[in-house]
Formats: structure tokens, sequence, C-alpha cells
């Protein structure tokens, strides 16, 4: 059944009283296929169909734009998916049956309770809370977790970030972003924004920067990407070799003298342990390592020196790569050692609804761990790769159980083989989530919410500069009857753990209908006395104050508290966004989001406003274990292929038609349906194979087939699959579930990780690759 033959349904509880509108509207929302999110309009046709998609012009960050990708979204939402309207549960001999929400959040409380009661509730793991612009209902997770004792939690960005998140804490203390839109020269460290976006208008600004001579983009990557084809410069690194690449970097500026040397006296301490460090780096030799001429390396050092300003945007190719939190750090001292932060068109600090990428930035050896293997946690994260580990052990503070939110770890999370043993290792897994995805098929209990068109929903990726922008999307079409926003899912948990009662929101409510005054003044005073409240605020929020919000826009209410704290922490922008000043100015924050469909300006900063942030703190070039680590890198053995394994697999690149596995329609994708193994040319050749033939793939993880296709956009040696495929998704004709091109993470091995943050090394997975009628090759030299 698709989800189009859902639309009509009436309102359930917890869902839009007021309702979205009519077919043949034009309704705003947004694209939910990167973390830019640019507004669209949909024009809904009959049943809930998205009939035609086009930019929202009204959007105050995107103006319009939109790239091929967010034009498919009726395949999100009325494509085949595997959706699933009633909870879920499952029988002793493996199949679900359908039972009532009173039953699921009854039995689903109780059995946490059990395990927290012989266990304690810190071996509960929360997994998610966050699918691609689908945040609204992570902020009320944390009142489930406090309800149920949990402590421990991750997420997507923990594949991805979390080096970068604790690099950012040990130089500066908060995260920043890079002004693509008004550099000199821009700098791309593993990213395609072409087709991963990672700021407003991607393609348009590129293609802007290519244009004017005065201006120069700088890309680093081994594939020659479509980025890279629009670059002044591109450094086609050898694989897992950009930690050598960016060293040679930041080492030509500081012996051709050619850092900020004043501005760095004014803002930053231990220059003199750096630049010890660099002046000796043999340049020479990490650019032969790398594979770039020296001579390229010199003039893109060069250039970005001679810039009035330079922005820099590192992205999964290295963040999922060897070396990945050492990469992180040296891409920041090229940055600040030529001085580019806190001015138009280089690094700033943003303002914020959420604080997604802080970290308290402890030494290595210091702060929170997981209980079991002892991973660093970072920015509350605990590492993806090692959540298998923490469950598969007689270990006592096991974890347990887990409840999966808006994620499919079974899939995205390295070694899903062993990923898929370990949920099913687990006393209870409870999964909240739209489709029967591949970790709800090993769930106990499948919750069933809305797609993201069906409610209110958001991002929390807020992280524009200096007006930065969100957007409170409203439901395009109904949801259907038999689902549940995660709000409400999350309120009723709390209330089954017996957290929050009656007892609780009447005095709460009873303010709310005097008015926002009243209300905050009796939910102040309400925390004070019971600090313990804090926790379950969320579900407070959407219990008393939700039910007052206009057209059922209850989900909403964890804004308010987030909208005044935005405005305390920011009061200056607050106000040149037009909101006033003082405790009204967070009213009047709120109330505009809300209200307005196609999104808001929350604040609108000067570029001083970074400094302002930063407060005293000086920035700390030196970060001693990291530094550490960049000094004896000429030490270490030279990287070279493994005889066993002659090519380096990049597992889940980003294309013209992958996002992640939120579309599991496979109709979506109008190229490459199957996913192609990228493979050189050369490579090919010495292989004894052509485009199209089907090869075996393998890792020390796994085996697969897959057809190949020629390309000269990749180096020898390297290999890719992209993101997104290998979802199981019903058969049309006969309702088998049918699976279209190879799942990545079947390859990838969890012990793969850095050393610093536990990321995954996805994009560097040792491989061979070997003709279906013959024995291996190896690439060509």
């Amino acid at each position: 059944m698709t989800m189009a033959e859902h639309g009509t349904g009436t309102a359930g509880a917890g869902r839009p009283a007021g309702g979205p509108g009519t077919a043949g509207e034009w309704r705003p929302s947004a694209c939910i296929l990167c973390e830019c999110n640019c507004g669209i309009e949909i024009l809904v046709g009959a049943g809930g169909s998205f009939d035609k998609i086009r930019g929202d012009k009204a959007h105050p960050a995107s103006h319009g734009y939109t790239c091929n990708k967010a034009l498919r979204l009726d395949h999100y939402q009325n494509g085949r998916s595997g959706r699933i309207t009633r909870p879920l549960r499952r029988r002793p001999d493996g199949t679900f049956e359908e039972i009532d929400w009173e039953t699921a959040i009854a039995e689903v409380a109780a059995r946490f309770k059990e395990i927290e009661a012989a266990h304690g509730g810190e071996t509960i793991f929360y997994y998610g809370g966050g699918g691609q612009g689908n945040h609204l209902g992570g902020a009320y997770a944390p009142a489930t977790m406090r309800a149920f004792g949990m402590r421990y939690r991750s997420s997507a960005l923990a594949q991805e970030k979390t080096g970068e998140f604790w690099v950012n804490a040990r130089m500066l203390g908060l995260p920043n972003r890079a002004d693509v839109e008004h550099c000199e020269v821009a700098l791309f460290v593993g990213k395609n924004p072409y087709q991963s976006h990672g700021f407003p208008r991607a393609r348009s600004v590129l293609k802007e920067i290519a244009k004017d001579p005065d201006r120069s983009m700088i890309v680093i990557d081994p594939v020659r990407t479509e980025t890279a084809e629009l670059a002044d410069f591109h450094l086609q690194v050898r694989p897992g070799t950009d930690l050598y690449l960016l060293t040679a970097l930041a080492a030509i500026l500081v012996r051709e003298g050619l850092v900020a040397a004043d501005w760095l006296a004014e803002h930053a301490d231990g220059l003199e342990a750096v630049t010890a460090v660099l002046n000796d780096v043999p340049i020479a030799a990490y650019c032969e390592i790398a594979d770039v001429p020296e001579d390229l390396v010199r003039a893109a050092a060069r250039r970005l020196a001679g810039a009035s300003s330079v922005a820099v945007l590192e992205d999964l190719g290295v963040q999922m790569n060897r070396d990945s939190t050492l990469v992180s750090y040296v891409e920041k001292l090229i940055w600040l050692l030529t001085g580019n932060l806190g001015k138009e068109g280089a690094q700033y600090v943003f303002s914020s609804m959420a604080p997604i990428g802080r970290d308290r930035g402890h030494p290595a050896g210091e702060g929170p761990r997981s209980p079991v293997v002892g991973a660093k946690i970072i920015g509350g994260l605990v590492p993806c790769n090692v959540i298998a580990e923490e469950i598969l052990t007689d270990h006592p503070d096991r974890y347990r159980a887990m409840l999966v939110e808006s994620a499919n770890p079974a899939h995205s999370l390295a070694d899903s083989a062993r990923m898929r043993e370990a949920l099913k290792a687990l006393d209870l897994v409870v999964v909240i989530d739209v489709a029967m995805t591949e970790t709800a098929r090993l769930a106990d209990y499948v919750l069933p919410a809305p797609t993201q068109y069906e409610k209110y929903e958001a991002t929390f990726f807020n992280f524009d500069f200096p007006r930065n922008i969100f957007h409170l999307r409203h439901p395009v079409v109904n949801a259907p009857d038999g689902v549940l926003p995660e709000p409400e899912i999350h309120a009723r948990l709390v209330e089954a753990a017996g957290a929050l009662s009656e007892d609780d929101y009447t005095p709460l409510r009873e303010a709310a209908g005097k008015g926002r005054q009243a209300f905050a003044e009796a939910f102040l005073s309400a925390l004070a006395e019971r600090p313990k409240l804090m926790k379950l605020a969320s579900v407070l929020l959407y219990r008393t104050l939700g039910p007052t919000l206009p057209n059922g826009a209850a989900s909403a209410a964890a804004l308010w508290a987030l909208a005044h704290k935005c405005a305390q922490d920011n009061p200056a922008g607050v106000k040149r966004a037009g909101y006033g000043e003082g405790l009204e100015a967070g009213e009047r924050l709120f109330d505009a989001i809300v209200s307005n469909p196609h999104g808001v300006v929350i604040t609108d900063d000067e570029q001083e406003e970074t400094w302002r942030r930063l407060g005293d703190r000086r920035i700390q070039l030196d970060v001693p274990e990291l530094l550490t680590e960049v000094a004896g890198l000429a030490s270490r053995p030279r990287p070279v292929p493994e005889p066993d394994w002659p090519f380096v697999l990049s597992a889940g690149e980003r294309r013209a038609f992958t996002a992640n596995t939120i579309i599991r329609d496979p109709g979506w994708r109008r190229r490459d349906p199957e996913g192609m193994l990228r493979m050189n040319e050369a490579d090919a050749k010495e292989l004894g194979v052509v485009a199209g033939d089907r090869v075996r793939l393998t890792t020390r993880r796994g085996s697969v087939e897959v057809p190949v296709d020629l390309t000269d956009r990749m180096r020898p040696g390297h290999i890719s699959l992209p993101n997104g495929l290998g979802l199981a998704v019903q058969d049309p004709d006969d309702g088998a579930p049918t699976v279209t091109g190879v799942a990545p993470n079947e390859l990838t091995a969890a012990e793969d990780r850095d050393e610093f943050a536990g990321t995954p090394w996805h994009k560097h997975v040792p491989a061979r690759v070997s003709p279906l009628s013959g024995a291996a090759a190896g690439p060509a030299a």
C-alpha cells in the first residue's frame, strides 16, 4: 500500500487538527535529502500525490534554488517503501502482528522498566533521533531517556563528524562553518558540494566562483568530481593519504613565510610548537606519497596565503577515512595559519537553535567513555563502530536493549552482519519509524510515525551566517490513521513510565490559559522547584503549551524553550532580525517560527559576532596529542596497497540519485539504477572487463557481484560504490521483497576506525575485484 492511499485519513491523536491543504494547492515545505533542506513548494494531487515540485522563492536561504534530487520526492512520500501504519509486535515465530497503541506503549514501557530494574537504565541504548531533516522528534527523546534511566546514545553524526567536533572544541571551543558564498578562495577537502551540497545554493555558488577570474577553487579529492572539474586546482590525492598532502600544504605556508603572523599573535597560542613541527616536514616526500606534484601543491598554498578570504569545508571523503581526526586538525591549521576566521568569506561561528556539533574538548585520555570498550564519547555520542562490541560480550554493563528512532543501523553502520547479530542478541529492540526498514525487521516492536510531509517537522542543521535560518515545516498531506508523530510517542512512553502525570500538567495548563507570560513564570518555577524535570521539559511543553499552538502545531512546543535560549545567547543578532529585545524577543521569535511555513531568519549577525561568541578564549593551535602524531608522520611506514587487496573501495559515494536510505523506492533513480561499481578504465582493461560487465567485489567482510561503470574520473586502484542502495522493498507485482544494488556495509569492518574518534573508514576499504569468469587481478600500474 502506498503512502498516497493513506492520504485522506482523518487526524488521529497528536496529529494536526487543522490538517494540511487540499488537492490542487501548492504547499510550502523543504527538501529532506541533505542538510541544506532547501525550501520547496509541492503541488498536491488527488490521494496525496506530489504532482509537481519547485523551489520556494520565499525561502530565506535557498530563494527558489533546488537540485535535481528534490524534484523526485514523490518517491519518498508515495513510492514503494514498506510503509507501516499500525504498531507491530513480533510473534515467537518471528512474524509480526498488529496491535493497538495502548497495548504497544504499555508493553514497551513495561519491558524497558524490567530491564532498568534488573540491569540499570544505562543498559538501554538510544540510537537516532534525527533522520535527515527529521529532527523535531529528537528534541523529545531526552525525556524518554530520562524516564527509563538511559544514559548512552549515538546517531549518524558519530559515523561522520565527531572527530571534527572534538578538534573544534580543542582549538576554538565552538563549532564553525565556512562562508563559501563570499570567499575569494574555496578549499574543499574530501567534499563534492555539487552532489553533497553543504551550503545554500551550492551548485549556483560553485559556478559563480568558477566563472569569476578573481576567485579560485581548490579541491582535494582522489576522484575528478563535478566540483573538481570546476576547480582551478585539483589535488587528486592518492586515496587515504590526505594527511600527508595537508601537512605538506601547512608546511609550505610556514617555510615560505606565508602565515598571518600578526593576526596569530593577536588571536592564537601555540604557533611556536606548530611551526617547529612543520619546519621539519619533508614536503617533497609527502607530496610524492600523496602522488600530487609538488609544484601544484606549492601553487595552491600560495593562492591560499594570498587570498583576502578563504573558506574551507571538509566532508565524508576524509571524515570516513584513515587519519580523519588528524586530517581535521591540519585542515584547521591551514585556515588559521592564514588568518581566515571572523571575516567575510572565511570561517565563522554560527548561532544555533540546538547544540549540534558541540563537545567539551576533553584531552584524549579524559572525558566520558563507553561502558565496555571504553571508547571516547564525543558530543554525547558513542562511536557507531563500537556499538556491536558493546552488546556482544558477557560484560555486566553491556547494552541489553535499544530504542531506535528514525535510523537504520542494521544497514547504515559498518559490518552489517555483525550489527544484525548484535541486534538479535539484545533483550529488546524497539523501532520508531515510517517504514519496515532492515532494523525494523529485527525489532520486537515497531511504532509507526508519519512521513516528514505528514507532520510538523524541522532540522537543527542551522549553520548559515550572517543570516541564520530556521524552518518549521507544516504538514503537506494528511497522515494515515494509525500512526503517531514522534513527540506523541515519546510523551506516551514517558507517562507510561510514571515520570509525568496529570498532576504535573494541570498547573501549567492553567497558566497557559492565562497567556504566555503566566505560562513562562509557572514553567520556570516548576523547573526551579524540581530540577529533575529539566530533562522531561520537552514533554511538559508538548502536553501543556502544545495544545495552545495554532493549527495543531503541538509538536513545535519544544521550540519555545529553544527560541528563548537563542534570543538570550544572541541578543544582537535576534534584534537585528527584527524580534526586539529582552523576554519579548524570544516570544516573537517563537511565534514567527510557528506561523511562517516558508522559514524565518532567526539571527542577523555582524562579522565580529564570531569573536563575541569566542569570548576571551584564544585559539589553541597546539593540540598536543594531535601535533605529536603529525610530528611522527615521517617515521610511519609508507602506505602501500596490500598484495591481497590491491584496490581501495570508497563505500558510499554520493551520486546524482542517491540519498542515504531515506528514499527506499528504487524507481526514484533516473540514472545508475543498480548502483554500479565505478572503476578506472586502465584497471578494467587489465582485468579484461568492459562497461556493464558484472564482477566480483571482495573485502575482508564480504563478497558481492556488481556491474562496473568505467570512467577516467577514478584513479587507478580506486573504486567506489554509491550510498543508499541494497534496500529491501516490496515488489509491486507479487509483494515479495526485492533488493536493488549493493548494501555497502556488507563489505565494511567495524574495527577499521579512527584512533581518536572511532569514526569508520568507509572511504578506505581494502578490496579486490575479479572478473566472474577468471581469477583476481590487481590494478594497473
